[in-house]
């Protein structure tokens, strides 16, 4: 990173991963300090959803841009499937997954803001007791390396463990 007087300059592709269940997740608002706004780079591969799950942010606007491949987009009003050179704007409060579909890996622009308000409730069915409930998640060592725990909020069951690049490179 190069500093100057206020500004920030990153590689994206130098930045560590952060934990989340795509191949890679650079977390570009972080490196740079932003305050106001999310930003993130994501790499997912065919399969691969973004980011933890089925959610909501109550107080938060998102933006997703397609660099490469396909994003299907989940929503309460059906599936949006966004392609290279495409966006998709999510208002407050309203819920959606992502998941990379088709052949190649989908390379994803994110932003949010305000960044204050980007807390998220996850609302999905839990595989061990089956009820709709969000996520509660703990930061927790996997490996020597720093890595989200995601349990039912309902039942308390383990259900993911996030770790920085799960895919590989």
């Amino acid at each position: 990173m190069t500093d100057a007087p206020g500004y920030r300059h990153v590689v994206v592709d130098d930045l560590p991963d952060a934990p989340n269940p795509t191949r890679h997740k650079k977390e570009v608002d972080e490196a740079v300090g932003a305050s106001e706004f999310g930003f993130n780079v994501i790499t997912a591969a065919p399969g691969e959803r973004l980011p933890w799950g089925y959610h909501r942010h109550p107080d938060h606007e998102e933006l997703f841009y397609v660099l490469a491949g396909t994003v299907a987009f989940e929503t309460s009003e059906g599936t949006f499937e966004v392609g290279a050179g495409e966006a998709f704007f999510v208002p407050r409060d309203a819920p959606n997954r992502g998941v990379a579909v088709g052949e190649a890996a989908a390379r994803v622009v994110a932003v949010g803001a305000p960044k204050a308000s980007d807390d998220a409730a996850i609302e999905e069915e839990c595989a061990v007791c089956g009820a709709v409930t969000g996520r509660e998640f703990a930061v927790v060592d996997h490996e020597g390396e720093r890595a989200y725990q995601l349990s039912c909020a309902d039942c308390g069951a383990e259900l993911d463990l996030l770790t920085a690049g799960p895919s590989g490179s």
